[in-house]
């Protein structure tokens, strides 16, 4: 199945798209895409058909996304947690994963042309090398799209996510390269898996659960949250519409709480200009590792070496 959907919505749908688009469309959603396991009980087939229906929603999604506006996208696709599942099915999500990857790399010009850019977020070292070099490689053929971003969270929980960042920052103390009044929040965000993107507007999750799941768990703090009892590979358009129109009845209360926040860690993280030069300098450092990193997966040599801030 494609990375991009070829489906057309009908007139109708269309018509409701429209009505919608008239209020504000948040600028980032967020999908836990909870429910495949139990569609594939539900008709009766295999767990990794199930995951595979899910992966077919996902482009359906994305399409609707694009439609409708939405810049950025961030889906839970496999969380850390999921190790602990029965090996036989670890190895199916992956070999799934695997050969998604491949469709991806297959289909680059076609992102291309939609101009979708895909960034994987999650500790990426867990995984399989040959499935990392997959990754990587999906990354920087798509980083000059700048159209839409789909990010998707692989390998990820928030607790992770968070302790890398901290341990990142740690290793900066440590060797003299960040004086301690330089950490800030701020900081600990510039060191997230997360750290080139936007904070989410809503959150949608499928399958009638109503807890996050350790997925984002910083970065959600004034977002949406909309949770929906249908199962994931049955999602449709109008389960999308309306996330949407409840975002849009509490978007205004929530304005300004947003602004009192921004505006508050704006004046918590006023810092002497050297330490902006010196954080600044840190997460540079940082970056240039991680490409570093990447470029071994991918095999290019440093004469192709391209600022991380297109991943």
């Amino acid at each position: 199945m494609s990375w991009v959907s070829e489906n057309k919505l009908p007139w109708w749908q269309r018509l409701a798209m429209r009505v919608v688009k008239v209020g504000k469309i948040p600028s980032h959603i967020a999908f836990i895409m909870d429910g495949n396991r139990r569609f594939a009980r539900k008709i009766h087939v295999e767990k990794t058909e199930g995951h595979s229906r899910g992966f077919e929603r996902l482009a359906d999604v994305l399409q609707w996304c694009l439609d409708l506006g939405v810049k950025e996208v961030t889906v839970y696709a496999f969380s850390i947690e999921n190790f602990k599942r029965s090996k036989d099915e670890v190895d199916d999500l992956l070999k799934l994963a695997s050969e998604k990857f491949d469709r991806l790399l297959e289909e680059q010009d076609k992102l291309r042309e939609r101009g979708i850019c895909i960034r994987i977020i999650g500790n990426l070292s867990m995984l399989p090398e040959e499935l990392q070099q997959k990754i990587a490689r999906a990354m920087y053929v798509t980083r000059n799209n700048k159209t839409a971003i789909l990010n998707v969270a692989f390998a990820y929980t928030s607790r992770d996510e968070v302790t890398h960042s901290l341990k990142t920052i740690t290793e900066g103390v440590s060797d003299s390269s960040l004086d301690h009044d330089a950490i800030t929040h701020e900081l600990i965000d510039r060191c997230l898996y997360t750290k080139y993107g936007t904070n989410p507007d809503l959150l949608i999750r499928t399958s009638g659960e109503t807890r996050l799941s350790d997925f984002l768990l910083w970065q959600v703090s004034t977002t949406i949250l909309y949770f929906t009892k249908i199962l994931w590979p049955e999602i449709t358009i109008w389960h999308v519409l309306g996330a949407i129109f409840q975002y849009q009845r509490w978007y205004y209360r929530l304005h300004t709480p947003q602004k009192f926040l921004l505006d508050t860690s704006q004046k918590e993280d006023i810092s002497p200009m050297f330490q902006e030069h010196q954080v600044e300098h840190f997460v540079s450092d940082v970056d240039n590792k991680h490409w570093k990193h990447m470029q071994k997966l991918i095999g290019q040599s440093s004469a192709t070496h391209v600022s991380d801030h297109n991943l």
